[in-house]
C-alpha cells in the first residue's frame, strides 16, 4: 500500500469522524441505553457479591465489574453493522459501481467503519465513566491499563468490521444475511464476555471462549483496561491475531469468488 493510497484512506476516516460529530445528538442518545444496564448490573453484581460474601469474583472487585461491563457496554455499542450497508449494496447492484474505484473496496469500508466507530466508542466510554463512577465510585486507571487498551482496541476493531463484513457478501448468495447477522451479534455478546467476565465461565467453556476471536472482540479490551495483567495482554493478542488470519482469510475468500461471480455475470 503506498503513501497516495493511505492518505485517501486516512481521509475517508476523517470524514467518516466529521459525519458523526455532526449528529452527535444521535450518538448521545445511544449512551441511555447503557446507563440502564449498568444501573441494573450493579444491582445484580452488589446482591451477587454480598451473597458470596467475597471481595472479588473472577479476579475482579464490584467496581472492576461494574466498570468491566462499561467497558463491554461500550464495544457493543459502538458497534457499526457494516453488513446492512453490504446487503444492500449487493441487491441495488452498486456493488459493481464501487468496485470500479482505484481504492478497495474492503479498505474503504474498514475506514469508515473506523472512524465512526471512533467517535461512537468515545461518546460512550465517556458517558460511561460518568455513570459508574456515580454508581460505584471511581477505579484505579493506570498507564499501563491505558496503554494497553489503546493497543488492543484497534486489532478489536478490525476483527468485528471482518465479521459483519463477510456476512455482507454472503447476500451474493442468500436472500437476507438478518439471520446471520442476529447468530454473530449473539456469539460476540454471549462468548465475547459482554456481560460476563470468562473468568466466571464454567471451566470448560472457558478454556475454549479465551481462545475464540470474540473474546478479543470484547472481553480482552475490557479485561485489560480494568486488571493490567502482561500475560493477559500477550493472550489476548494472540487471539486478536488468530481471529486476523482466520477472519481475514474467510472474507478475502467469500470476496474474491463474489467477485468472480459478478464477472461472470457481466456485472
Amino acid at each position: 500500500m503506498n503513501a497516495n493510497a493511505i492518505t485517501k484512506y486516512t481521509w475517508i476516516s476523517y470524514t467518516a469522524i466529521r459525519s458523526n460529530l455532526a449528529y452527535l445528538g444521535e450518538v448521545l442518545s445511544r449512551t441511555t441505553f447503557m446507563a440502564v444496564i449498568l444501573y441494573t448490573f450493579m444491582r445484580l453484581w452488589t446482591v451477587v457479591y454480598s451473597g458470596t460474601g467475597t471481595e472479588r469474583l473472577g479476579g475482579l472487585t464490584l467496581q472492576q465489574m461494574i466498570w468491566y461491563v462499561m467497558l463491554t457496554e461500550s464495544m457493543v455499542l459502538s458497534s457499526v453493522r457494516v453488513s446492512s450497508e453490504i446487503d444492500e449494496d449487493v441487491r441495488t447492484g452498486r456493488i459493481a459501481v464501487q468496485l470500479l474505484r482505484p481504492l478497495s473496496f474492503s479498505m474503504s469500508r474498514l475506514a469508515q467503519v473506523i472512524g465512526e466507530r471512533t467517535v461512537r466508542f468515545a461518546v460512550n466510554i465517556f458517558i460511561g465513566s460518568v455513570v459508574a463512577t456515580l454508581l460505584v465510585g471511581p477505579i484505579s486507571i493506570s498507564f499501563a491499563g491505558i496503554a494497553m487498551l489503546l493497543l488492543v482496541l484497534p486489532l478489536a476493531f478490525v476483527l468485528d468490521f471482518l465479521g459483519y463484513f463477510g456476512i455482507g457478501l454472503c447476500a451474493f448468495w442468500l436472500e437476507s444475511t438478518n439471520g446471520l447477522v442476529l447468530i454473530y451479534s449473539r456469539f460476540t455478546m454471549l462468548l465475547g464476555g459482554m456481560l460476563l467476565p470468562m473468568e466466571v465461565f464454567p471451566q470448560g467453556l472457558q478454556s475454549i471462549a479465551k481462545w475464540l476471536p470474540f473474546a478479543g472482540i470484547i472481553y480482552g479490551p475490557a479485561r485489560v483496561f480494568v486488571s493490567p495483567d502482561k500475560a493477559m495482554l500477550l493472550h489476548i493478542m494472540a487471539t486478536q491475531a488468530i481471529g486476523l488470519i482466520c477472519f481475514g482469510a474467510t472474507v478475502w475468500l467469500v470476496q474474491r469468488i463474489a467477485i468472480a461471480r459478478i464477472q461472470s455475470n457481466g456485472g
